[in-house]
This record gives C-alpha cells, structure tokens and sequence, in this order.
C-alpha cells in the first residue's frame, strides 16, 4: 500500500515538473525580454564591459545570436532545444548552461539543506515545548519570537546579522562562501523565518495531540509528559508539521535567492540576478527551471513523508 501510494504521489509530481518547467521558462523568456533598454547592448557590456561596449560590438551580438529573428521562431527554437535537454549557452560566457547550472546547484543545495535544519531545529523543539505549556511563558516568549521572525524581511534579517557578527564582532565572514563559517549567516537569514513558521504549527500539532484521550491514557500509566508526547505525540504532531513544510517551500526557495544575492553565495539565485542584469535568456531560463524544479522535488518529499507518517494517507492512497 505504501509503494502504490509512494507510485501516485511520484507520477503526479512528474507531471507537475514538466508543466512548471515549460512554464517558469516561458515566463521567464518573455519576462525578460519585455524589460526595457537594448538586450544586445546589455550582453555586449556583460562580455567585454561597459568602457568598451558600443553600438557596433551590440550589432555583432545581435547577428551572432540571431536576436534580430522573429519572437516567435526563437520561442520556436527554444522549445525544441527543451525537448532534447539542451538549454542552450550562456550569451555572455559563451558555456553551456547545463554545466554551470550544475555547479551552481551544489552551493544551492548546501545552502537550501542547511536552512532548512536550521528551521526545523530552532521551531520543533520551541513549538513542542510551548504546545506543553499553552499560554505559558515559553508560549508566550515563542509566538513574540516567532510573529518578529516573519515579520522581518529576509534582506533585513540578513543586514541585521551582518552588522552584528561581522561588522560589530567581527567572528563570521560577511560574504563569500568555502568554509562553513560562510554559511552560517546565509542559512540563519533563510532557516529563521522557516523556523518561526513551523514552531507555531508544532505547536498547535502539540496541543492537539496532548488532549487527545491517548495522551491522557500515556500519562494515566505513569508517564510524565515529556515521555508521552515522545513516545506517543510526536509522530500524531508531526502530521501537521509536514504538511506545513510544504507550504513554506516556496518562502525558502525565495529565500535562497535574497540570502544568496546578499551573502554572494555562488548558487542559482546569485546568477539568476546577475542574467537578468546582464539580459542572459539562456541563464535566467535555466536557473528559474531548476529552482521551480526545486520546488516540486521538495513538494514530492513532502508528500513522501506525509505517508510514511500518516497510516489515514496510505489508506486513502
């Protein structure tokens, strides 16, 4: 049962990959080719700088990439390199773009994973604690806590933290990325948020399932409550939790973009922001398809998780 489940909830996330990958691309071409100024010029000052680039070096860019074509034949022609996997090369340096996306989706990833532990270790055992307690002093504490960690902007958290750790201590790297010391701020700027989110649901999930009768059957057996949510709560807490975290998926893959454009993290978010500046169509479609990619895997491991922890799920499946 559970493998039939896994078999549906996998087919109807590939079919959502190919509709959401023809579609970020498509938006993403024509997005970025409604922006105003020369596209041409943009890619000429991107290769050879702004000093150099002039009218003549943009009219050689434009008849080298065929940006003088119909609209439509170069939506044409891209839809056909899509089907065959090929996403083209880079305007400006002239690389494949599968290459550099796959380099760049390392940094992503580490970025994307560690963010998330970070969510899931500062809201799960904060949510738990204050969902044994309600309205408590750790409840209270955690909802002032959790409503200023979404409240913040991500830029604004990340500038906070800059100026505290790195400007006013001087102990973390304000930028950069090779050593785990520049990860820290990053994932802290996209895993708080996260984290404020999820210890609210936790908690909820936790006060539900301390007034369950089970729970009350566990304590009447002479555990304290610690000991029975443990054994008995967390698993019927964490139903809602998981299904929460895919929700939040989209704030963190937003969130990956502002901490990697902040911290210059060398992910797909940084050089999506530096393809659009620099009007590179081949990058931006490629990066904005990996990370809507991103965006289903992470909803199909949601979706995993949710039957493997929910028997009622397998049952519907």
């Amino acid at each position: 049962m559970i493998l039939r489940g896994l078999t549906a909830a996998l087919a109807k996330r590939a079919l959502q990959a190919v509709v959401v990958a023809v579609a970020v691309a498509t938006i993403a071409f024509f997005a970025l080719l409604s922006l105003p100024g020369d596209q041409a010029m943009r890619i000429a000052a991107g290769r050879y700088g702004y000093d150099i680039a002039d009218t003549a070096a943009a009219a050689l860019v434009r008849a080298e990439l065929g940006l003088d074509r119909p609209l439509v034949e170069r939506y044409l022609l891209w839809l056909a390199d899509l089907a065959r996997g090929d996403l083209g090369r880079s305007f400006v340096s002239g690389e494949r773009v599968v290459g550099e996306l796959a380099h760049l989706f390392r940094h992503t990833l580490v970025l994307a994973v560690t963010a998330f532990l970070v969510g899931c270790l500062v809201g799960l055992p904060l949510g738990w604690l204050a969902g044994l307690s309600p309205g408590g002093l750790v409840d209270r504490a955690s909802l002032a806590a959790a409503v200023l960690a979404r409240a913040l902007p991500g830029f604004a958290l990340g500038i906070l933290l800059i100026l505290l750790f790195s400007v006013g201590l001087g102990v973390l790297p304000a930028a950069g990325y090779g050593s785990v010391d520049a990860l820290v701020l990053p994932a802290l700027t996209v895993g708080v948020g996260l984290g404020g989110a999820i210890s609210r649901v936790a908690r909820d999930s936790t006060v539900a399932a301390t007034t369950a009768p089970f729970f009350a059957f566990a304590r009447l057996k002479g555990l304290s409550a610690l000991q029975a949510l443990l054994r008995h709560g967390v698993r019927n807490a964490a139903v809602p939790v998981i299904a929460y975290l895919g929700v939040q998926l989209a704030q963190l893959i937003e969130g990956l973009v502002i901490a990697e454009t902040l911290f210059a993290w060398p992910g797909l978010g940084h050089a999506m922001v530096h393809a659009i500046v620099a009007r590179d169509v081949p990058m931006v479609q490629g990066t904005a398809l990996v990370l809507g990619l991103m965006f289903v895997a992470l909803n199909g491991a949601v979706d995993a998780a949710s039957l493997a922890a929910d028997p009622r799920r397998r049952a519907a499946a």
